[in-house]
Order: C-alpha cells, then sequence, then structure tokens
C-alpha cells in the first residue's frame, strides 16, 4: 500500500538494456516514481517484487523466462501490486493473455515515453478507489458484478456517461481492443446480453 508522502515504486522488467535505462529515465523524470529495481528477465523480476514489494511491474511479455509466467508469480505473491505487460506486439492474443495473466495494463513499448507516466498512473489509479486490490464491489447492490475487477467498474461507469469505445480508451489510457475486452467480459459477468443492458442493468441496481 502506498503511504502518503511516499512515491510509488516501481519495478522495471526487459532483457533489453536500452529499453530498461530509457523507462527507468522516463519514469524519475517525471518525479511521481521511484524505481526500486531494474532486471532483465522473468526469474529475476520475480525475486526482485517479492524483495521489493513494488507498488507497481511494468514486465516485457518476450523476455527470458517468459513475461506471462512472471506476471502470474507476480499477481499470486503480491495482489496489491499493479502489473504492466510491456511488448512492441499489438496482436489480440498477447492482450487477453496478458489479462487472463492478471496484468491491469497492456502499454506498447513503441509508445512516446514521455506519456509512460501518465500512462502508468492511470493503470494505478484503481488503487486508491476501495480497500480490495483487484477486486471492487459495487455501491448500489452488492449482488451486482461481484466479480467485476475495478478496472471493469471504471469501464462500465464510463459507459453509464454515454463514454463510446475510443472515448474510454483514451480516458483510462488503454489500447480499443483493450476496452472491447473489458466490455465483453462486463457482459459476460453480468449475464446480459450487450453493453446497453449491462448500463440498464447498472442503473437499475443504483436507484434509490
Amino acid at each position: 500500500m502506498i503511504t502518503k508522502g511516499r512515491l510509488p515504486r516501481v519495478l522495471i522488467a526487459d532483457d533489453h538494456a536500452p529499453s530498461r535505462d530509457d523507462i527507468q529515465r522516463a519514469l524519475e523524470r517525471d518525479q511521481r516514481f521511484s524505481v526500486c529495481a531494474s532486471v532483465p528477465d522473468a526469474a529475476e523480476a520475480i525475486q526482485a517484487a517479492v524483495r521489493e514489494r513494488p507498488d507497481a511491474c511494468l514486465l516485457d511479455i518476450r523476455m527470458p523466462g517468459d513475461g506471462l509466467a512472471a506476471a502470474w508469480e507476480i499477481a499470486a505473491r503480491l495482489p496489491r501490486a499493479k502489473i504492466v505487460i510491456m511488448t512492441v506486439s499489438d496482436r489480440d492474443a498477447d492482450l487477453f493473455a496478458a489479462l487472463r495473466a492478471g496484468a491491469h495494463g497492456y502499454l506498447l513499448k513503441t509508445m512516446d515515453l514521455r506519456r509512460l507516466p501518465d500512462a502508468l498512473v492511470a493503470h494505478m489509479l484503481e488503487q486508491f478507489r476501495g480497500h480490495e486490490p483487484r477486486w471492487r464491489q459495487p455501491v448500489a447492490d452488492r449482488s451486482l458484478g461481484q466479480r467485476l475487477t475495478s478496472r471493469e467498474w471504471e469501464v462500465l461507469a464510463l459507459l453509464v456517461q454515454h463514454q463510446s469505445t475510443s472515448d474510454i480508451a483514451r480516458r483510462l489510457m488503454l489500447s480499443t481492443v483493450a476496452v472491447r475486452v473489458h466490455i465483453a467480459a462486463i457482459v459476460r459477468k453480468l449475464g446480459v446480453s450487450d453493453r446497453a443492458a449491462a448500463v440498464d442493468l447498472f442503473r437499475k441496481h443504483a436507484e434509490p
């Protein structure tokens, strides 16, 4: 848990040393983060995560030892840590695999690194929306969507505000594919037919 007055601590794991250095400089230059570890592979990422207990982990999906394997292990051992997968690939299969591994975010390594601090802040904001790190109970009715993740609640809340997929993607610093994945998960978990029905159900349970 991040305490008042302490910068969020970030672990960087990437087998390409220049990339690690660039990411570390981008975060530290922004002065909203402190890099607690910078490692080249999955095994060292897991060891460093357990040792340092970072607030966020930036993991390269293709690093030796498998970034997704590291995500699975870190998520199991440190459920409060925010995991963001970084990759050069924008394939849907990689996105889905990252989400299944417990990732909270998915960023392309081709992004302008000047945007990285803001993107990381967006992925970490859910940490401050209640006490549970991965699961968020609905305000109106505990029976509604008990299994929705914090990110899915954010997406649903924006749908209720009539935001489009692209609007939500910009707001949450996600790809449009990631937003569609979250919407599909919301629809499935709420047992409704589409996003409009999910919004109607939310409004129904939110009524006093």
